[in-house]
């Protein structure tokens, strides 16, 4: 358990490298928590500071996982190696949730992080391209059609989760967990959203379809 422990900790550190900071620090030191919502996401940064800095917050934040997931289930920690009693899938979905953990409470940053979306979906497309895909077609409608970027995030990721179950269930149990994990954090995450969604206070992201 020393080799999954040890990764695990190690994708966290890496999700807790939040994007917006690392852009913000090389723009001269704009940090966007003392801005717009306060959150240190992708869609604060756009509506703060724009599209290039928003896409750059992407860009790491979507990589950080996909580096994690790619890179430390094969790798042998000096010391350590490989645990033989711990499954690779189990190394990798370990990892993976790690790195999203690290993103919504960073280390480096007080706890204060992201609500995890960029990451998780880097992650989903990099372990189901097919999957990823249709997810993110999901949010895009559902954007497109409310202009909740929230409402999107969450039917997003419990669609996944539905998905994954139907389609993975039992054969690659792990994966469905894991899905599944991701759907309850990233509602988890949304809370806030919720509440003004039901107050009718959430702001929308430009003009939803049909000009509403």
């Amino acid at each position: 358990m020393l080799e999954l422990g040890l990764k695990f900790t190690i994708a966290y550190l890496l999700g807790s490298v939040l994007g917006s900071l690392v852009v913000g620090y090389l723009k001269g030191g704009v940090d966007i928590r003392r801005l717009g919502s306060g959150n240190p996401g992708s869609t604060n940064a756009f509506r703060t500071q724009g599209k290039w800095f928003a896409l750059w917050v992407i860009v790491i934040d979507v990589a950080k996982g996909i580096v994690a997931a790619a890179w430390l289930p094969g790798w042998s920690i000096p010391g350590v190696g490989f645990d033989p009693a711990v499954s690779r899938d189990l190394v990798l979905y370990a990892v993976a949730f790690g790195a999203i953990l690290g993103h919504v409470f960073p280390v480096w940053f007080d706890f204060r992080g992201g609500k995890g979306a960029a990451t998780a979906a880097g992650l989903l497309i990099f372990l189901d391209p097919v999957l990823g895909a249709v997810v993110l077609a999901a949010w895009i409608g559902v954007v497109a059609l409310t202009g909740y970027v929230g409402l999107a995030t969450m039917t997003a990721a419990v669609l996944g989760a539905a998905a994954a179950g139907v389609l993975r269930w039992p054969e690659e149990q792990g994966f469905v967990l894991f899905a599944a994990c991701v759907a309850a954090l990233i509602i988890f995450t949304h809370r806030s959203n919720i509440r003004r969604m039901l107050n009718r206070t959430e702001p929308r992201f430009g003009r939803a379809a049909g000009g509403k």
